[in-house]
């Protein structure tokens, strides 16, 4: 049986949590709290703090083991311990329990530039990175080019990496870690600082560096990119591991769960607004089944329930001929899109006093992220008889089952649009390489 290249047990971390320091009221007893503070250190490493002292696991408790040329993925929410987790593993910190057994060189590429000096420049850099994974002057002499090649900063290698843009810094960055030839590389989320461009060639990289053998740690909140690359992965939450096994199991849990935890949106009329014979008096955002819901993936259909009715005092008055809007709204309040009930005369309002009306608006939707819901009741252009401006808030989750390979984020616009493809070859490249045939023939 192949024995494993990262064995974890009973792997915790614990950090103190405490207030500022407090001030020492005068030159003695500064002057004595410095005498004692090495003895102070020393207890310290051998008593557990006081239940006085508040502490924070950051991790706790986790067992896992990973195989040689495996690209195991770890995900969760933020505070959910995968940083800390790698800071372990790339030994930049101990655990406060359990143990870890790192088979082979370790690289890790944690932060934009990590092992990085601001003030000398590329070529210097990729010498100290790579001196620093503790490989010797012929081997990065023989990578240098590759290096360059990928990182695509040749004109700049002999200039400050401080005056590099982020998208230079973390090209170089992820160039040298990946083709030094660490046995164990680890990855924490640096690939969203590139374009689409590089995030590619990042990912093919990765999964070059699998194949020949290297086990690569891989932190990515990009649930596209961790099904791409990983067969295996680890949900983390709360420090502690919900689940591992195969990717696809594991991403399905990590979205059920962040569904559960993000609140049912409640329907709000703060900034409510017009003549107010007519009311919308609930709007919300349901599920397959009907149950209000505070997020749905986006590939998910978006399901909304709305109830009008007419207020007291205009009995005599149906809903009949008006309008019901609905305005989706980014967080950062940018419009978005708008539907109306009488798109194409799809659920115009019947001489009623009450109606409920249903809308679905199919998959895919809108990008990953938050959004608001505005609502307009009325004539429009002549009668705004309701009017509720952020009416519902509500998330956008990544998609159950990925469909790009990379990440759908909001740079790229808040709609998701699946097309319609066809590739056929060029007819007038196809003449003419079959005249090329002919003629030889």
């Amino acid at each position: 049986m192949t024995q494993p290249i990262i064995r974890s047990e009973n792997l915790s971390k614990r950090y103190r949590v405490g207030g500022a320091p407090r001030r020492h009221a005068d030159f003695r007893e500064a002057f004595d709290n410095l005498l004692r503070a090495p003895l102070r250190r020393l207890r310290s490493m051998r008593i557990e703090p006081s239940c006085e002292e508040e502490t924070f696991w950051a991790v706790r408790n986790l067992d896992f083991e990973i195989a040689p040329g495996e690209i195991l993925g770890i995900i969760g929410r933020n505070g959910a311990g995968k940083s800390t987790l790698l800071k372990i593993l790339s030994r930049i910190t101990a655990p406060t329990e359990g143990r870890i057994e790192l088979r082979g060189r370790v690289a890790s590429l944690l932060e934009v530039g990590t092992g990085f000096h601001p003030d000398l420049t590329g070529r210097d850099n990729i010498y100290l990175n790579g001196t620093f994974l503790g490989m010797r002057k012929k081997e990065i002499d023989r990578k240098f080019d590759e290096i360059l090649d990928f990182a695509e900063v040749e004109r700049f290698i002999d200039t400050p990496v401080k005056r590099y843009s982020s998208g230079m810094y973390v090209r170089l960055a992820f160039a040298v870690a990946a083709h030094l030839e660490p046995e164990i590389l680890l990855v924490d989320e640096v690939l969203a600082v590139g374009d689409a461009n590089f995030q590619r060639k990042c990912l093919g990289k990765l999964g070059d560096i699998a194949e020949t053998g290297r086990t690569v740690v891989f932190v990515s909140h990009n649930l596209a990119a961790v099904q791409r690359l990983c067969r295996r992965a680890i949900l983390l939450r709360q420090g502690r591991i919900a689940d591992q096994g195969p990717v696809g199991d594991v991403v399905k849990e990590y979205l059920r769960v962040s569904a559960e935890e993000v609140s049912v949106s409640q329907f709000r009329t703060d900034a409510r607004r017009g003549t107010g014979w007519a009311r919308i008096i609930d709007t919300k955002l349901v599920d397959d089944d009907g149950n209000a819901i505070g997020s749905r993936a986006c590939d998910q259909a978006l399901n909304l329930v709305v109830d009008v009715e007419t207020t007291e005092g205009h009995g005599t008055q149906t809903l009949r001929g008006l309008v019901l809007e609905l305005m989706f709204v980014s967080d950062e309040g940018h419009p978005v899109t708008s539907v109306m009930n009488v798109d194409d005369g799809a659920a115009e309002f019947p001489s009623t006093n009450r109606c409920r009306l249903r809308v679905r608006i199919p998959s895919p939707t809108f990008m990953p992220g938050r959004y608001r819901l505005g609502l307009f009741l009325g004539i429009p252009f002549l009668q705004h008889v309701d009017d509720i401006d952020n009416a519902l808030s509500f998330e956008i989750l990544p998609p159950e089952m990925p469909w790009r390979p990379y990440e759908l984020h909001p740079s790229r616009g808040v709609v998701c649009v699946k097309a319609e493809w066809e590739c056929e070859p060029n007819p007038s490249l196809t003449r003419k390489h079959e005249e090329t045939v002919g003629g030889r023939q």
